[in-house]
């Protein structure tokens, strides 16, 4: 069982660490709100994995993977979420000169949390992580709800230590990022890379 945990906790690790939308989320979040609204973002991402896990274990988002139609709205969704918030980031920081407000002085806690928990029920790439590989590395001495509640719970404290940890670092650069022009460039930066992973995922559906 060690080895089959050792070797889960390897593949989870790599899919937490690779740079995706929840990343660019996250630093979103910073750049618009401080990196306590981007804290709260990170709760939401976790909030959308413990959901995902949790239709997991129930067989329902094995429904959904075998429903084409059903799948390709999720997956069409979360491109089109991605690609909006991509958008709002890049009006948003089309001036890099303009006068953005400090972090920490307009940030939503509602909104950040909603914003990690939609974005990551809409993702395609949870989606068919814990559908398709996820149960494959479920150790065989548990059952299976055990083996996957436990896979879920040690993906989502992965998910949490590293985009926390990302989180601190953002808050370490607390003098850069209130420069404005930096501040604009990174947050049109972001606001494409949103975009591009919106317009990824659309050109994979169908």
């Amino acid at each position: 069982m060690l080895t089959h945990l050792v070797a889960a906790l390897g593949v989870l690790g790599l899919l937490t660490i690779v740079p995706g939308p929840d990343m660019a989320v996250v630093t979103r979040r910073a750049l618009v709100a401080g990196p306590a609204d981007a804290f709260r973002a990170v709760l939401g991402i976790a909030t959308g994995l413990l959901l995902w896990g949790a239709l997991t274990v129930a067989g329902l988002a094995a429904a959904l993977a075998a429903a084409p139609m059903a799948y390709l709205v999720v997956k069409l969704l979360g491109a089109g979420y991605l690609v909006f918030l991509g958008v709002q980031s890049l009006r948003r920081h089309r001036d890099a000169a303009s006068a953005l407000p400090e972090p920490g002085t307009c940030g939503r806690a509602g909104n950040a949390w909603r914003t990690g928990l939609i974005g990551n029920v809409l993702s395609p790439k949870i989606a068919v992580f814990y559908t398709g590989l996820l149960p494959t590395l479920a150790p065989p001495q548990l059952s299976a709800a055990w083996a996957m509640t436990l896979l879920v719970l040690l993906h989502v404290a992965l998910t949490v230590a590293w985009l926390g940890s990302y989180t601190l670092l953002l808050s370490k650069t607390g003098p850069v990022l209130r420069n404005p022009r930096i501040r604009g460039a990174l947050g049109r930066a972001t606001g494409v890379v949103l975009i591009g992973f919106g317009l990824v995922v659309a050109s994979t559906a169908g």
